[in-house]
């Protein structure tokens, strides 16, 4: 994964991923990219893994610690500004609040030295927040542009949302980040902030800007998508993604398959209100996670049956869950693909569950089967379970049911 745009100072520009950055075509001294920089080194967990070797690599190849999309951040950084472990270093954590799926926000604060040199009694801290970009934006009521605090109108709210839906619509994971310097009268250095019963402002802050970030799927994955298809199967995307990129992903990978258009597609193109549309001549559509938390079993029952192509964007991770059960009441074996722990839940909901990559597996997962697989899925290990579960006699009415099932990704 790595960050392939950025929108600050009201605009959207490409970032340059190579070492040398000789495409690069923004300002690295504005005030705008460097509070945003700023913000993604800070609010961020990631970190090279230190040993001489390998932070003697060139900083796209080395190795590091963290999720993909805070190690995006982090290289972005780094081959930018080149002083990620300097600004830590003048900048120390004093306290957290983890990302979670519940707030989708991570915050930190940090000393912030007004002058290196200075006495303790000018000493202040800098809170420093990133997340869901929508969730971000109505935390704030100041936005930074071109080294100016501006007030958070509807003006600039209109810029975000468009930026935003840019940035969606090209398949990208957005981040929004935004910031607080907090008065040193109220919070004097040594002031203990407790992360429990939070005793500091989470609303009130400054808008810095978006990053984008983009993970090319393989280019095997639209073919598995059309084998599993092919023999029946029915493939669901389910994601923590805004629905925007979401769609756009499945667009591209074939989960949402060419010519299929979503209710929103109709009115877009004949002109006409959402309201407007016959919602049976829409062959897919995208749920948002706010959407699937108003709707009863029997109306998510509903959705399985009347849409082919669906994708489910903005879930929790007991949403995804409640995803495979309401697949399992249609009758079908539903398998679960998932890479997180953010997917524990709906793996032991599932009848099979599959895990891409390295994951703590918690004890007590109740799928069938759980299989562990390090370098991606393809139709082949659903047609070699089918084979190892007709062959050890587990069910056989599952063993005759094989062509309905149903994985979600």
């Amino acid at each position: 994964m790595v960050v392939a745009h950025m929108w600050f100072d009201n605009g959207i520009v490409e970032v340059d991923v190579s070492e040398n950055q000789a495409l690069s075509t923004f300002d690295k001294n504005s005030r705008g990219f460097l509070a945003l920089s700023r913000c993604a080194t800070l609010c961020n967990r990631a970190d090279f893994k230190q040993d001489s070797e390998n932070l003697a690599q060139p900083v796209l190849q080395r190795a590091c610690n963290g999720d993909s999309s805070e190690v995006a951040l982090l290289k972005c950084v780094e081959l930018s500004t080149g002083n990620v472990s300097r600004s830590r270093e003048i900048h120390p954590k004093v306290c957290e609040i983890p990302f979670n799926s519940t707030n989708k926000y991570q915050l930190s604060i940090h000393e912030l030295n007004t002058n290196i040199e200075s006495e303790e009694n000018s000493r202040s801290y800098l809170l420093v927040m990133k997340g869901a970009p929508e969730g971000i934006i109505e935390r704030c009521s100041t936005i930074y542009i071109d080294g100016e605090d501006l007030e958070m109108n509807d003006y600039w709210r209109t810029a975000f949302e468009h930026a935003y839906l840019e940035l969606g619509k090209l398949g990208e994971r957005v981040l929004g980040f935004c910031d607080l310097c907090l008065p040193g009268k109220e919070y004097p250095y040594g002031y203990s902030f407790d992360t429990d019963e939070v005793n500091f402002p989470t609303t009130n802050l400054r808008f810095l800007g978006l990053m984008g970030m983009i993970d090319p799927p393989k280019a095997s994955v639209p073919d598995v998508i059309m084998k599993c298809r092919s023999a029946g199967i029915k493939v669901i995307m389910v994601t923590g993604d805004h629905p925007i990129t979401s769609k756009a992903i499945a667009r591209t990978v074939g989960i949402i398959s060419k010519g299929s258009e979503t209710a929103e597609d109709i009115a877009e193109r004949l002109d006409i209100s959402l309201e407007l549309v016959d919602s049976n001549d829409a062959k897919a559509c995208v749920i948002h996670g706010n959407d699937l938390r108003a709707k009863s079993p029997e109306e998510i029952d509903a959705l399985l049956r009347d849409y082919p192509e669906i994708v489910f964007a903005r879930t929790s991770p007991q949403q995804k869950a409640i995803i495979v059960e309401a697949c399992q009441r249609q009758g079908d074996i539903v398998t679960m693909i998932g890479n997180s722990v953010h997917d524990l839940p709906a793996l032991q909901q599932a009848d099979v569950g599959i895990v891409i990559g390295i994951i703590q597996v918690a004890t007590g997962l109740f799928a069938y089967f759980l299989i562990m697989i390090e370098n991606g899925f393809s139709p082949s290990h659903l047609f070699d379970l089918r084979k190892s579960w007709e062959s050890k006699d587990v069910n056989n009415s599952y063993g005759q049911e094989w062509v309905r099932i149903s994985p979600l990704i």
